[in-house]
């Protein structure tokens, strides 16, 4: 036998091994095939190495069972192929040199590899150099499907807090390891923990092969949403959390589920009781009301922002019943004339769920004498439902990636323990915005992070009248006789007025109500006796919600006789500060009678509201025209706008936290309203 006979004997060795050794040792099995790196890479190499920009876009095929490398000598220095047979194809290798660390054909080891010293160099023989459709031919077609799922691995989709654990479409569809214009359909699993959930999916798609992880251990071994794709069936298959498991996170677990449900196609709910119990049918139901409510709304809009040109049926996945029993008979053995999917309605029925997102519902049980359990039956029902296009039909990866996205994007962010309710696994809670009325203590009934589009909160029932937050607005009664809803308040001075005439005019006649549209519709104190209330005459009430975040309620809280004592008091002191003390006693007692309603008290204010230092008798103290609270001069030196408290649109004194937060503390210090102001010139900074 000559030398290299012997030699390649010995190195009878046909594990592919990765040709890298980037990031492993070279000991790691070889996942992908890399054309322009021409090597096989083993999966942390490959990702490592693919990362870099330059090599981002080289063309990898995943390595299939048979696989063998091409010939790296018939590839030149430049990177173009030779080729050396009569038919121009490029050659696939025969063997590998160990020492050299590369793949040769025949003809080149023949050639360039047989001669002086190489000759000994040990190798390793590739069999099943055949071409893979040749090596299938004589294959049946349950060892073809066998060889196809091989390969197949699961990856971690969305973790248990709701993160979807891949970056964007072409990361979703390279872990499927599918084409990007492949049409695929989603079949998902639900069930409690421990009912054997992985277990299934192995055993109905993948023929046995651990591909999503089992164990005989106590703690769940799946822990938020895993996928895998069934090349045979062109499914994506995924794998969910355990119902009723140990988790410090069961909302957002519940919630994930259903996003799961949303877009899947067919669902699996796995039961390994002897009788079917209750929570099955609640958790269908109820899943089912939740799909309806929010979930219907949210896919068409996906359909239409993402500009995808498959509809996303407004009906629910169908759904298929896997009852396995060991002690008791399956359902419908005691009533041979009435098919077992009546009988799973009639339970429905009696618990008051209605599951009519669900396109179908189907029972199929298998009753274990002797394990294994036999997934034959329950293999056919689900080929027998994706062949079924009429509700839902195969799309893109990209289109699912699209959908769990944009439920993620919307149903997202932590549950508040007070909205944990129990009376129903998906409560609106889960799905709806957290936010409440501050009046009232409504929620808000729109979907989570409808402000993210711009849409407003909106109320579940009507507000009720707080005078904390004075949540009463007027309307013009003749502008919304017109068609148009124009908002109004009571001011002590028209627009047109100057403060003097204001005031003198106030005291004659009282308060005004003026349209921006109709002028002055109102006078509180028009004629001598018999004035009407303006709500029986020119004005509409209403009582609006108060949301945290929104712009407080315009009010012109009756200041115009303080912009009076404003301007009296910049004239006292530019004329002299002699009579300092009286005049700021009587300053500040006037100021105390005719000040807006939001304004602290000069008798109560002992300290700077922001740097503490207490006021001694010759220093009143400046009032914050936005929150009302007492500063110094050095806390309080900057002035804005500040018309949402009825000052006009001229720039009057604020605190430094106001004029920084652009806000209005509205009786609440931890609650800042933002609102927007106009930038201008300061007035005189020492009114007060």
């Amino acid at each position: 036998m000559s030398a290299h006979a012997q030699t390649a004997e010995k190195g009878l060795n046909t594990a592919l091994l990765c040709q890298e050794s980037y990031v492993c040792s070279g000991t790691d099995e070889a996942v992908f095939e890399c054309d322009e790196c021409g090597t096989l890479q083993c999966q942390r190499c490959e990702e490592e190495l693919h990362r870099q920009e330059r090599l981002r876009n080289h063309e990898r095929t995943r390595i299939r069972p048979g696989h063998v490398p091409y010939c790296d000598n018939c590839k030149g220095a430049n990177g173009n192929i030779m080729h050396n047979n009569a038919t121009g194809s490029r050659q696939r290798a025969a063997m590998r040199c160990q020492m050299c660390k590369i793949n040769l054909c025949m003809e080149c080891q023949k050639r360039m590899h047989a001669g002086g010293n190489k000759r000994k160099h040990p190798i390793t023989v590739y069999h099943g150099s055949k071409p893979q459709e040749e090596e299938e031919e004589g294959m049946d077609e349950e060892t073809k499907r066998r060889r196809m799922t091989e390969k197949v691995a699961s990856f971690l989709l969305v973790d248990e807090t709701e993160e979807i654990q891949v970056m964007n479409e072409e990361d979703f569809i390279k872990k499927l390891d599918c084409k990007p214009d492949q049409h695929l359909k989603v079949v998902s699993i639900f069930g409690n923990t421990g009912d054997g959930k992985s277990h299934t999916l192995n055993h109905t798609f993948f023929y046995g092969r651990e591909v999503f992880k089992t164990s005989p251990a106590q703690e769940s071994c799946t822990v938020g949403v895993w996928a895998a794709y069934d090349p045979v069936h062109k499914v994506v298959v995924i794998d969910t959390e355990g119902l009723l498991g140990a988790t410090v996170n069961v909302s957002q677990r519940t919630r994930l589920l259903l996003k799961v449900l949303a877009v899947s196609d067919l669902v699996i709910y796995r039961t390994h009781a002897d009788r079917l119990h209750n929570d099955l049918f609640k958790f269908l139901g109820d899943a089912s009301e939740a799909y309806l409510k929010h979930f219907t709304k949210e896919l068409k809009a996906t359909t239409a922002r993402c500009g995808l040109d498959v509809p996303l049926s407004t009906l629910g996945p169908a759904v298929i019943i896997f009852h396995e029993t060991v002690h008791t008979k399956l359902l419908g053995s005691d009533h041979p004339s009435e098919a077992p999917e009546k009988l799973i309605q009639d339970r429905f029925r009696k618990l008051s769920r209605f599951p009519e997102a669900f396109s179908s519902i189907h029972y199929k049980g298998t009753r274990t004498y002797n394990p294994p359990t036999d997934f034959s039956g329950l293999r056919r029902a689900v080929e027998y439902q994706l062949e079924n296009n009429t509700t839902r039909s195969p799309r893109q990866p990209g289109v699912i990636f699209k959908a769990l996205k944009a439920l993620s994007d919307r149903f997202s962010g932590e549950i508040p323990d007070d909205q944990m309710a129990h009376s129903s696994f998906f409560p609106d809670e889960y799905f709806t915005c957290s936010t409440v009325c501050l009046s009232c203590g409504c929620g808000c009934k729109n979907s989570m992070n409808h402000a993210k589009e711009g849409a407003p909160h909106e109320a579940k029932s009507r507000c009720r009248y707080s005078h904390q937050y004075d949540n009463r607005v007027y309307t013009c009664k003749a502008c919304y006789e017109r068609g148009k809803e124009v908002s109004v308040v009571p001011k002590t001075s028209a627009s047109t007025d100057s403060p003097w005439m204001g005031l003198a005019k106030y005291a004659w006649s009282g308060y005004v109500i003026e349209c921006p549209n109709c002028g002055v519709v109102y006078r509180s104190r028009q004629y001598w006796f018999g004035n009407q209330d303006p709500v029986d005459t020119v004005v509409r009430t209403e009582i609006e919600h108060v949301w945290p975040g929104t712009d407080g309620f315009l009010k012109d809280n009756n200041n115009a006789a303080q912009r009076l004592l404003d301007g009296m008091n910049f004239m006292a002191q530019s004329v002299s500060e002699l009579s300092l003390g009286p005049t700021k006693a009587v300053t500040s007692w006037l100021t105390d009678q005719i000040a807006p309603a939001y304004w602290r008290p000069n008798s109560q204010i002992l300290n700077c509201n922001k740097c503490g230092t207490s006021f001694k008798d010759n220093d009143t103290k400046h009032h914050c025209r936005a929150c009302g609270e007492g500063f110094c001069d050095g806390c309080s030196s900057k002035t804005r706008p500040v018309p949402e408290r009825g000052w006009g649109p001229a720039p009057v004194r604020v605190c430094d936290n106001c004029h920084d937060s652009r806000g209005i503390r509205l009786g609440n210090p931890d609650l800042t309203v933002l609102v927007l102001g106009m930038e201008g010139n300061s007035p005189p900074s020492c009114q007060h």
